[in-house]
């Protein structure tokens, strides 16, 4: 006898784009975003303004993820949303929802962590896309956090690296910033790294012990070339901006896979795996690759749409979830500091 179907709502509100999925077992029926392009005018994402666009948005991107699912309410078997971790108003506004949507659906609420959902993404059925095996290394980077997690099965994580203090995207942006870039500043670094000559200026590397990361060290140094170059030739980032940003990013991505390579190498882990919204960065997907090539691993790199923040990776680790029957009650509150 064939198993019923198991559908999924996701919601997604850590940070400042509010995302809901319907997810059918391992296959995305819907997943849609609406991003918050106020924030470009401070330079960051501002606390108050995030969670007001939350409610705002939260309904109508709700109702636009159902309807393009082509399932009926009835058939959702439980709201899966994020926990945390996360600007805590912001995720208020998912949790509410979703205890709402529960409670008036009667059917169960699942609390996902962020993090796990980032990991979690390489699941979702991709027309034949390879999935990692596990155990398997997952680095996860974005603005707020950088991890290198060993994942032993579906629900069972270790962090075994971590920063600590800036994350990588963090430093992305925050570079950015000093030469110049609007909000957010991450991408264009990118953009312009593409045209430069990553080996043009060296910036100080941090030395760690074990798998942990830091990256105030290297902001500190890119910030102090900038100063020191600018009362020299006051044009100084306009004729040399893409070799910069080719060096900044290379910098970054060179700190990452330091710590990678040596985890990899002391726990004989082959399966690699990148996760976060830096993971859409070209220079780190191409390293990736490269590196993988000349190691012998197998490499997983996740759809541009999976890797920013999004409900579709909070819906698949909901259905992971469903099945062990890992269910939240009404009392469940959300975690801005949620560890994995």
């Amino acid at each position: 006898m064939r198993q019923k179907d198991t559908i999924i709502l996701g919601i997604e509100s850590s940070c400042d784009d509010t995302s809901a999925s319907v997810l059918k077992n391992e296959t995305i029926l819907s997943n849609i975003i609406a991003t918050q392009e106020v924030h470009k005018l401070y330079g960051g994402v501002v606390p108050e303004l995030a969670s007001r666009a939350h409610q705002q948005n939260i309904i109508p991107v709700v109702n636009q993820a159902i309807k393009e699912s082509g399932v009926d309410l009835k058939e959702i078997d439980a709201v899966a949303f994020t926990k945390g971790p996360g600007l805590l108003g912001s995720l208020v506004v998912g949790t509410s929802f979703s205890k709402a949507f529960s409670l008036a659906m009667d059917i169960p609420l699942i609390d996902v962590n962020h993090m796990h959902g980032h990991v979690l993404a390489h699941f979702i059925d991709d027309e034949g896309k390879e999935k990692p095996q596990f155990p398997f290394l997952c680095l996860t980077v974005s603005g707020g956090h950088t991890q290198i997690v060993l994942v032993k099965d579906y629900l069972e994580m270790e962090v075994i690296g971590t920063t600590i203090d800036d994350a990588a995207g963090e430093a992305f942006d925050k570079s950015a910033k000093i030469l110049g870039f609007p909000y957010p500043g991450g991408p264009l670094i990118d953009k312009h790294a593409k045209n430069g000559d990553a080996s043009k200026f060296e910036f100080s590397k941090p030395k760690m012990e074990g798998y942990d990361y830091s990256f105030s060290g290297l902001k500190t140094s890119i910030l102090y070339f900038i100063q020191k170059q600018e009362k020299i030739n006051t044009n100084f980032i306009n004729e040399n901006r893409d070799d910069i940003c080719a060096s900044i990013q290379k910098s970054i991505i060179d700190i990452l896979f330091v710590k990678l390579i040596k985890a990899s190498a002391d726990l004989n882990i082959k399966q690699i795996a990148i996760a976060g919204g830096v993971s859409a960065n070209s220079g780190l997907r191409s390293e990736l690759k490269r590196i993988g090539k000349e190691k012998k691993w197998s490499v997983f790199i996740p759809k541009f749409e999976f890797c920013t923040d999004n409900a579709a990776m909070i819906a698949i680790t909901g259905r992971f979830m469903f099945d062990e029957k890992r269910f939240a009650d009404q009392s469940v509150c959300a975690s801005a500091r949620l560890k994995m």
